[in-house]
């Protein structure tokens, strides 16, 4: 007999100021069936947040590593409740300041597959 597997298909708002990356990333999440809607931006970020996504996934650095950090701040303290993930290749930037304890998770690029997957598994 076959067990069915319940899957929580998840609205996914990824932010990443390179256009390449935000390409690969549609392409897996929506293979893994989620629904994902991308920003290259913090203003187009920002925009895309009044759609409730599920769970943010987010570049710490935008042109200005501040500009991340920020933007994590505004977001908790605007009350949003959505699970963030920081995807970095610099995520020393993060490491000890208190906007670390604002996120869910710390994916340092490049990101397997498998670990991207079960973050967002383990978390949505």
């Amino acid at each position: 007999m076959r067990r069915r597997v319940a899957f929580l298909v998840a609205r996914i708002l990824v932010a990443d100021d390179d256009r390449e990356q935000l390409k690969l990333f549609r392409m897996l999440l929506e293979s893994a069936g989620h629904a994902v809607e991308t920003a290259d931006g913090p203003a187009e970020m920002l925009r895309l947040l009044q759609n409730s996504p599920h769970l943010l996934m987010m570049d710490l650095r935008f042109p200005d590593t501040r500009v991340g950090l920020a933007l994590i701040r505004r977001i908790r303290e605007d009350g949003m409740k959505l699970p963030v993930i920081i995807l970095s290749g610099w995520p020393e930037e993060l490491y000890g300041r208190p906007e670390e304890c604002m996120v869910e998770r710390i994916l340092v690029k490049p990101i397997g597959t498998a670990d991207l997957l079960g973050a967002i598994a383990a978390l949505v």
